[in-house]
């Protein structure tokens, strides 16, 4: 069986306020920490079906860059619950949704 672990380290200031993020995978010993502007962890509990989430960003993230990371990460969860459900209707409403963020944040330009 193998194993991997992701190593996430997280700078505060004094007001425990995120000051950077950086991620590295353990199984890739050569690379460095990878330095992000903010991560968003969900896992579902096996026992309680509940959903745990954390989510940080650094302070120096733009707005524009808020809604950028939003619009990719909807999309990307409308593609991975057709992934994982086949369901595609509700996949695509999911899609439109994504679409209709990123243009009404001028992420991308309207069809």
């Amino acid at each position: 069986m193998s194993k991997n672990r992701i190593i996430i380290e997280i700078k505060l200031d004094e007001k425990n306020y995120p000051e950077s993020i950086k991620w590295k995978s353990e199984n890739n010993e050569k690379s460095d920490f990878v330095e992000s502007k903010s991560f968003f962890l969900s896992l579902f509990d096996k026992n309680t079906k509940d959903t745990m989430e954390l989510d940080l960003w650094t302070k120096d993230m733009q707005v524009i860059e808020m809604d950028r990371y939003i619009f990719q990460s909807l999309s990307s969860m409308a593609d991975m619950y057709y992934r994982a459900t086949k369901n595609i209707e509700l996949a695509n409403e999911m899609q439109k949704f994504a679409r209709f963020f990123g243009e009404q944040t001028q992420i991308i330009t309207k069809k």
